[in-house]
């Protein structure tokens, strides 16, 4: 039976899009008896192995993974007031073994410090055992009351990348910040993803943190997404927990800590930024096949045509490329429009014509088609890649530009939320910002803005007119 080649929403009704990609191109199914909860097809987990397989070789540098539990006892969660007053609404809570209550309930964690710090005040005794770079992906849970969408907005979290830092001093743990943001730079320049990095203001910085610098992109409705954070956490936790180290001189000092951590909205960042009308659109490196070969058949050639794309998957199976050959009792057209929809990188078409021709027809999944000479098949595909990466990193980059709006005064405010994000000056004071906030029907996601795609530096505050105020971003968030 042909593949059905129902016609995707446009990109432009970008809900009803993003909800049918999932499905049609067997990303997640969201039919899963609990809301909130879905299932990776097995096409979708693949992705998803090949984007955190990228974060992982970055953060194993100079990182160590671990796995800690799932639960967390009360009287350990609740320790840290100003964190759990974070969480306290999204907690699950564990009451039960079997029939019998249990005389200490236990907490899925909604994310780990307090699975891991108390461990850590185990782990370390001295200025030695410093600094620890641990880093753990697992789920996480969270009492979603908002409207849930997969990979954005869920209650189980099912690939959470946290990481957590110990060191002796609050400079070196300002050092690991710097050098997270940068990992986070390279991992989504790696995934063509541009993004926008700010600070947090106070009111919205993590529960019990010093400050929290967030990674965020534009989605194609205008909206951000947050898809990732690092917290500098001083040593609140520390002394909560009791992490202490013996200096040189024999004084037991509390530790200094971070964390950061990125979900798979790296994932529906990755989906949203990249499709298009005709479905996914993947960058190489994560595609789950990155090259399918269609031969064009021709009965008096069947064979021929057969072998000669056989021999095309080894060349560049052993070149390192993830190969499918699409044999299947289909019409071309119908062969397009599925490879098309799950985002492969490039499609090698072979039949009569181009073996009498010696070469081999490709088509990128951006639409690029022309002829590679059969002897220079490896490094025609290579320079293929190189282009597509290129041109989606470009169009991903032009659609950011095209959704940020410099605003000099309150007027304009609302009006650019509504297509993307303002960016304005705000002389920090809390009142200014709900006078910006209340004008722009919108919230300040980010001071200290971090991004090539902006002119920055500082200016006369939207509000109050204070001069050096610095530039910040205000929108609409997922």
């Amino acid at each position: 039976m042909e593949e059905q080649e129902a016609t995707l929403p446009p990109k432009a009704e970008f809900s009803e899009w993003y909800n049918d990609i999932l499905w049609r191109a067997e990303i997640m199914d969201v039919r899963y008896p609990v809301k909130g909860l879905y299932v990776w097809f097995p096409f979708g987990f693949g992705i998803r192995k090949r984007v955190y397989g990228v974060l992982r070789e970055l953060l194993d540098r100079d990182h160590e993974e671990a796995l800690f539990p799932l639960l967390i006892p009360e009287n350990e969660f609740m320790k840290e007031a100003e964190h759990i007053k974070g969480f306290e609404e999204e907690v699950y809570w564990v009451t039960h073994g079997g029939t019998s209550p249990l005389d200490v309930k236990l907490a899925l964690r909604p994310t780990s410090e307090t699975a891991i710090y108390p461990m850590y005040a185990l782990w370390v005794r001295s200025h030695a055992d410093l600094p620890i770079k641990v880093y753990q992906i697992v789920n996480t849970f969270r009492y979603e009351t908002k409207h849930t969408r997969p990979l954005i907005r869920l209650r189980e979290i099912t690939s959470f990348k946290e990481a957590h830092t110990v060191h002796a001093t609050w400079e070196d743990a300002e050092k690991t910040v710097e050098e997270a943001i940068a990992l986070y730079r390279e991992f989504y320049d790696r995934m063509c993803i541009p993004v926008l990095i700010s600070k947090r203001p106070d009111w919205d910085k993590f529960p019990g943190a010093d400050y929290t610098i967030a990674v965020d992109t534009i989605m194609p409705d205008g909206r951000t997404l947050q898809i990732g954070t690092v917290h500098h956490l001083g040593d609140h936790f520390s002394r909560t927990f009791s992490i202490c180290y013996e200096d040189l001189s024999g004084q037991q000092q509390y530790c200094f800590q971070t964390c950061y951590g990125i979900s798979e909205r790296s994932i529906a960042a990755l989906i949203s930024l990249h499709g298009d009308d005709r479905g996914l659109a993947l960058p190489a490196e994560v595609a789950p096949v990155q090259v399918v070969i269609v031969p064009v058949i021709m009965k008096k050639r069947e064979e021929e045509v057969v072998a000669a794309a056989d021999s095309l998957k080894k060349e560049l199976e052993a070149a390192g490329y993830r190969v499918k050959v699409d044999s299947r009792d289909l019409r071309p057209g119908a062969k397009y429009y599925y490879w098309e929809l799950r985002g492969v990188p490039l499609r090698i078409e072979i039949g009569p014509r181009d073996i009498d021709n010696g070469v081999v027809t490709s088509v990128t999944r951006l639409g690029e088609k022309s002829p590679i000479p059969r002897g220079e098949l490896i490094t025609g595909v290579q320079a293929k890649m190189a282009e597509m990466s290129q041109a989606m990193n470009s169009r991903a980059e032009q659609h950011v530009k095209d959704h940020l709006f410099p605003v000099q005064n309150v007027d304009g405010l609302k009006d650019a939320v509504t297509k993307g994000v303002a960016a304005v000056h705000w002389c920090g004071s809390k009142d200014c910002a709900d006078q910006i906030e209340a004008a722009a029907d919108a919230s300040i996601l980010g001071t200290e803005v971090r991004s090539d795609l902006i002119r920055n530096g500082n200016g006369t505050c939207v509000i109050c007119g204070k001069p050096d105020s610095v530039m910040t971003l205000v929108g609409r968030s997922y």
